[in-house]
């Protein structure tokens, strides 16, 4: 700041004291703010006040989401890290996110309520360039956000169609998210959304492979009862035949009666 620009401060304090009282507390006011949001800030991340704070954890290595951001976060920033997991509640107490950027880093799942507390205000989330191949069905249940999901090695099923229904994805980048592999060998490296509004429904293929399931362990059950009772009827069959032997081995009565009686006429 120049001496002339220090001047006019101390005539404007000299001649308006309330106008250089305002001033002064709202220099306060702005001190604080910085201090405040510099203080809530993860040692790994660099945060600012901009109408909210901007958090800046952006290729720092990061394996977790870092604790304790502040409450007051608008955009969090957390791409290009090592994240793998996101687990339930991560972003619990940030009411006020509106931006949420995980995109390039290596995420292989995301649990059913891993956006809780922020479904309802965030506007954007970026989950593009990861591990994904599938999602729990109410993953992104309630939430309004456009979301990035492009870039991802997809495994096209029943439950990604339906978690699909319940998100916005992003215009832009929607015909990015392809089938990586799928039910059926004929959809893979096809946009998920073409394959979908061309009347393909993966569900349909789930309950056929289901169906040829059961019945593959009925016929297997059957089976066994089968061969159990041909067993037991052969088993019967043999002690039976056995017992029959050993039956005719025996002396007959007739002839036991006849040594009786010779017996008793020699004595």
């Amino acid at each position: 700041i120049s001496f002339s620009s220090n001047a006019r401060i101390l005539d404007t304090c000299f001649f308006h004291p309330p106008i250089c009282g305002s001033l002064f507390s709202v220099g306060i006011l702005w001190l604080l703010s910085v201090t405040t949001a510099a203080r809530a800030c993860p040692k790994v991340c660099h945060c600012t006040d901009r109408n909210g704070i901007v958090v800046q954890c952006t290729s720092r290595n990061l394996e977790n989401i870092p604790q304790n951001l502040p409450k007051e976060t608008v955009v969090l920033l957390l791409s290009s890290n090592r994240i793998k997991h996101i687990p339930k509640e991560a972003f619990l107490d940030l009411h006020r996110l509106r931006e949420l950027d995980l995109s390039h880093n290596a995420i292989e799942n995301v649990e059913v309520s891993a956006f809780q507390g922020i479904s309802e205000g965030l506007r954007t989330l970026d989950l593009s360039n990861n591990h994904l191949s599938s999602l729990p069905k109410d993953t992104f249940s309630k939430l309004h956000a456009r979301i990035r999901l492009s870039h991802n090695p997809w495994h096209c099923e029943c439950s990604l169609q339906e978690a699909l229904r319940e998100l916005r994805l992003d215009p832009e980048t929607a015909n990015e998210v392809s089938c990586y592999t799928a039910v059926q060998e004929e959809y893979v490296g096809q946009p998920v959304i073409q394959v979908l509004d061309s009347g393909i429904n993966f569900c349909n293929f789930h309950h056929k492979t289901t169906d040829v399931a059961m019945f593959v362990a009925m016929f297997c059950w059957f089976s066994m009862v089968t061969a159990y009772i041909i067993y037991y009827i052969k088993h019967n069959q043999e002690d039976t035949r056995r017992h029959m032997e050993y039956l005719k081995s025996l002396p007959s009565t007739s002839h036991i009666s006849k040594d009786y009686d010779t017996a008793s006429s020699v004595f």
